[in-house]
């Protein structure tokens, strides 16, 4: 009997063990909860792809755009946590929404098994070419001088040029006037026509324009100078403390992710972060690779999710 037993459950752990090195045995979806053409369309197509090559199977990447990030994010959040739908997603509908929309389709907090953070971006403070404002201190003496007049152009309500002027107002004791757009384009755009004159924009997005000499950089809002403006003081160099900001790409699963197919997901996105090829791809346009465990990444996430509470509740930011 004992014979029999040992049998049979050593033939439900062979079976268990098949099971989990067949993930993936079909496609696997990468859904990307803003329009193509974006940061984070880009960093999930460049994942994709390698993963692809990694495991020889299909990873498809799904755009399911709305209401900041939030519509994609919740049917993430309702999918089986089977290995075969995951979130590539920008902060925004993890950290920042959720302070923003009152009817939240989902916890970002607790719905979701955090995988990795992929890559991170500082913001950088541009004005176009032919503005008078050549640092940073001449930008903080003119809305001084002007309270509420000098025009900050954005990518939306609540999104990470928005809030991180906000937070240069904040910590600057200064106010600007925010002019939302819908999306980076449009923004950027009339930032180069002059319509606007100041942009706290993601350093990818902006970066052929500051060396096309289109767009002036003034500052950019990460912990140390980026590698792609080696010669663009950070904001605390600057004299703003408190204000480091990064833009930032990562990955979740729906809630109850299997430990085994966490672990082989997790290990393949950091050789795919770690290939030569995908590592140029993204450090070309000014993203830093991070690419840190599941705890790291929740605890990140943790602090991030404070601290926009706070810039959003202290600057009375709403959604609409």
């Amino acid at each position: 009997m004992k014979k029999l037993f040992t049998t049979a459950a050593l033939g439900l752990a062979l079976v268990a063990g098949a099971h989990a090195q067949a993930w993936p045995s079909k496609p696997v979806t990468l859904l990307v909860p803003f329009p193509p053409g974006g940061s984070t369309d880009t960093v999930a197509r460049a994942m994709g792809a390698a993963l692809g090559k990694t495991f020889n199977q299909t990873f498809i990447v799904d755009n399911k755009a709305g209401a900041t990030g939030t519509i994609g994010a919740a049917q993430v959040k309702r999918s089986a946590p089977d290995g075969y739908t995951f979130l590539v997603t920008s902060l925004g509908p993890l950290v920042i929404a959720p302070h923003l929309i009152k009817s939240m389709p989902y916890d970002a907090l607790k719905d979701f098994d955090p995988i990795t953070v992929l890559v991170q971006a500082p913001n950088v403070l541009v004005v176009p070419a032919a503005s008078p404002y050549k640092t940073v201190a001449e930008v903080i003496g003119h809305l001084k001088s002007q309270p509420g007049k000098m025009t900050f152009a954005s990518s939306g309500n609540g999104s990470s040029d928005h809030l991180t002027a906000e937070l240069f107002w904040q910590e600057t004791g200064t106010s600007g006037l925010h002019i939302p757009y819908k999306g980076g384009g449009p923004a950027i755009s009339d930032l180069l026509g002059a319509q606007v004159e100041a942009s706290f924009q993601n350093v990818n997005a902006v970066l052929q324009h500051i060396k096309a000499g289109k767009l002036r950089a003034l500052a950019v809002t990460g912990a140390k100078r980026a590698a792609v403006l080696p010669d663009v003081p950070t904001l605390a160099e600057a004299g703003v403390k408190n204000a480091d900001v990064y833009s930032w790409q990562a990955v979740v699963a729906p809630k109850g992710l299997p430990a085994d197919v966490r672990s082989k997901f997790h290990e393949a996105l950091l050789a795919a972060l770690h290939d030569p090829q995908v590592q140029q791809q993204f450090t070309a346009v000014g993203l830093e690779v991070v690419g840190n465990t599941p705890a790291q990444f929740a605890a990140f996430q943790a602090s991030e999710f404070a601290r926009w509470k706070k810039v959003i509740e202290t600057g009375k930011i709403t959604a609409d």
